[in-house]
């Protein structure tokens, strides 16, 4: 990543005026959650609602407000200014499936990249009223308090998590299997939610296939700077020209074991 040509007390701002985004996104949810939840179905069959639709107008309106020079990139929208130096990246609901069947594992993405690397990361969940908080050079807290990965060094001992495992191709199928079978146990669905757990030290790898930049970017910051990491499948940094294919550790020595694994080694 290149060097940010920002002072501390700049990016202490820009990461204030991120967490004023999560305010304005939970408290839109929040409210909505008043009136039963009506859903749309996009043309790759996923479903959209108003108030996916409502945070990411809000959301960018401030952005557009305060720093008219960054652009943006999000989920229901048309992208804006993708060749800025700085880009926020953003998921009104990341897990709408999860919010219009009223699973409360669903929450809020949003990231702040320096040439297309990000560099602050939030992930909030309304409905739980927790917090992941991500900048780099800072440790990752979770409602304002630290977290960290925890150590696992071994694949017979770690805990897996898929958000969706249709999202797989019959060879991604193949090789997460080969992971399945070497680890201790699975979890599956979460969305956004079990990567915040992974960085709290609960699930020491998470995998998942057709994510786009607005799904992974805020995960990266807040994952790294509690001590793990967040890739491809290839082991790159990701960044918002990266594909669609991430995976997480908890613990960096045993993400090496994973990629072998999932290359189908």
């Amino acid at each position: 990543m290149a060097q940010l040509p920002l002072t501390v007390s700049e990016q202490n701002s820009l990461l204030t005026f991120a967490k004023k985004l999560a305010d304005t996104s939970r408290s839109i949810i929040l409210d909505s959650l008043k009136n039963p939840i009506v859903f749309d179905t996009k043309s790759d069959l996923s479903p959209v609602t108003v108030i996916d639709q409502k945070v990411e107008k809000s959301l960018r309106d401030l952005i557009t407000e305060s720093y008219p020079e960054h652009g943006i990139l999000g989920e229901e929208y048309e992208s804006e200014k993708l060749d800025a130096d700085y880009v926020w990246v953003i998921d009104p609901i990341d897990g709408t499936k999860a919010f219009v069947t009223g699973l409360p594992v669903y929450g809020t993405l949003i990231s702040l990249t320096y040439k297309g690397v990000p560099f602050i990361g939030i992930i909030d969940h309304p409905f739980t009223s927790e917090r992941w908080v991500g900048i780099d050079g800072q440790v990752t807290t979770y409602n304002d308090k630290p977290v960290s990965t925890r150590q696992c060094s071994k694949l017979a001992d770690a805990i897996v998590s898929i958000g969706n495992p249709e999202s797989l191709s019959s060879g991604e199928t193949a090789n997460f299997t080969k992971l399945c079978q070497q680890t201790k146990w699975r979890v599956y669905g979460g969305s956004c939610y079990v990567y915040a757990r992974l960085s709290s030290g609960q699930i020491d790898i998470s995998v998942d296939s057709g994510l786009d930049p607005f799904d992974y970017c805020a995960l990266d910051v807040v994952i790294r700077n509690a001590g793990g990491i967040l890739t491809d499948w290839e082991g790159k940094r990701l960044s918002i020209h990266s594909g669609h294919r991430v995976v997480a550790s908890g613990d960096k020595e045993l993400h090496q074991e994973v990629i072998k694994v999932l290359a189908g080694a």
